[in-house]
C-alpha cells in the first residue's frame, strides 16, 4: 500500500512539474526579445492601410467596422490618422505622430496620439510588396493585421496569426474587422 501512495505522490510531482514547465515556456515566450523586420521604406509604407484583424483594446472599443490607418510623411517622421465606424454608423478619427526609434531602420515607431503618451508600433511582418503587415508591440497586448485592400485570403491570414502566435501572441484571441463600406477620405 505503502508503494501506491509514494507513486501516486510522484505521478503528481511530475504532472506538476510538466505543467510549470508548460507554463515557464509560456511565459517565456511572451517576455522574450520581439523580433521585427530589418527594415521598413517608410515612402513605401505610406497610404491606407485596412484593418483585417486585431487584438481587441480599450481604445478602439467604439470601432464596430470600416477601420483604416493612413500614414504619410511629416518632417522628421510620420503622420498618422486612424478611422473607424462606430456601431451607430458615425465615423470616429483620430490624429497622431510617429517617430522611428533609432536604430530599427524604420521597423519600430512609437507613436502619440496624446501627448506625452507613446505607444510601440513595431512590424513584424511585412510583405515585400507592401500589400500585408504584421504589427504589435513588446509585451504582447497589443497586435493587428493590416492590408492595403479592404479583404485578404484566409491563407495570408492564417500565416500572419500563425506568424503572431509564434512571436508570442495569443492568435486564437485576434478578432476580425469588418470592412463594409469605404469611409470617405480614405483611398
Amino acid at each position: 500500500m505503502e508503494c501506491h501512495a509514494r507513486l501516486r505522490t510522484l505521478r503528481r510531482c511530475a504532472t506538476l512539474l510538466a505543467a510549470a514547465v508548460g507554463l515557464w515556456g509560456c511565459a517565456w515566450t511572451a517576455n522574450a526579445p520581439l523580433a521585427t523586420v530589418e527594415s521598413v521604406d517608410l515612402q513605401r509604407y505610406a497610404g491606407d492601410w485596412y484593418e483585417i484583424a486585431k487584438l481587441p483594446n480599450v481604445f478602439q472599443s467604439s470601432c464596430a467596422a470600416d477601420t483604416v490607418a493612413r500614414y504619410g510623411s511629416a518632417g522628421d517622421g510620420v503622420s498618422v490618422r486612424n478611422r473607424c465606424r462606430r456601431a451607430d454608423g458615425t465615423v470616429a478619427s483620430i490624429d497622431g505622430k510617429a517617430t522611428v526609434v533609432a536604430g530599427s531602420s524604420g521597423a519600430r515607431l512609437e507613436v502619440s496620439f496624446f501627448w506625452p503618451f507613446r505607444g510601440d508600433y513595431w512590424i513584424l511582418a511585412l510583405d515585400p510588396s507592401y500589400r500585408w503587415v504584421l504589427v504589435g508591440e513588446p509585451r504582447r497586448k497589443y497586435a493587428w493585421v493590416l492590408s492595403r485592400s479592404p479583404s485578404m485570403d484566409e491563407g495570408t491570414l492564417s500565416a500572419l496569426l500563425a506568424r503572431a502566435e509564434a512571436l508570442g501572441f495569443d492568435s486564437k484571441a485576434f478578432v476580425r474587422t469588418p470592412q463594409r463600406q469605404q469611409i470617405a477620405g480614405t483611398n
